[in-house]
């Protein structure tokens, strides 16, 4: 199977035990979500990729934050995480992959490391629950759109603004792109 193949499988079993655990049915979590049941259930199998905007509705649908969905790292003691320990989530069908560098005992913090894929990212705004969030590109260039405004970034740059707004970012380079996203409080 392929590798991603088998983590969009991993992503969707994670997501259907979520709803198991909780008793919901199919129906009434992609209602919540504002998804088609048959999206939802593409999803658990393993068949669909949601988008970043996709999975914070489904992950709200279920009370859950996106950081519940990320496949489990090794052993994190206290407050240090290594390299080899961090929780990661991949869109594999929008080329993403997002590493949790903060442990789950954060309280005040995340830190979401990213690489996106050329000509990806968020294709829907979102928005969640954090205060604060922000954006600095490691490597590349990012378009942001915050509340319908759009930001250029480039290599170094960083952008601050309230995660409830709705928000987007997209690669438009044929190269990949390295981000780090700080929120506070976390809500991802």
């Amino acid at each position: 199977m392929a590798e991603a193949e088998r983590t969009e499988l991993e992503l969707g079993r994670r997501i259907r035990a979520a709803r198991e655990a909780r008793g919901a049915s199919l129906r009434s979590v992609a209602q919540t979500a504002g998804v088609s049941e048959s999206f939802l259930s593409q999803v658990e199998r393993g068949v669909a990729s949601p988008s970043v905007a996709s999975l914070r509705a489904i992950a709200g649908a279920l009370d859950a934050s996106i950081a519940a969905f990320f496949e489990e790292g090794g052993e994190v003691s206290g407050t240090l995480v290594r390299a080899g320990d961090r929780r990661s989530l991949t869109y594999p069908g929008r080329r993403i992959e997002d590493m949790l560098l903060t442990p789950r005992t954060s309280k005040h913090l995340q830190v979401i490391w990213s690489h996106v894929g050329p000509n990806s990212g968020s294709d829907e705004p979102y928005t969640h629950e954090s205060d604060e969030e922000c954006v600095l590109v490691m490597r590349g260039r990012l378009d942001v759109w915050v509340d319908g405004e759009r930001f250029q970034m480039e290599e170094g740059d960083a952008l601050v603004f309230e995660s409830r707004k709705p928000h987007r970012s997209w690669n438009p380079t044929d190269e990949e792109v390295e981000v780090l996203w700080i929120l506070t409080p976390p809500s991802f």
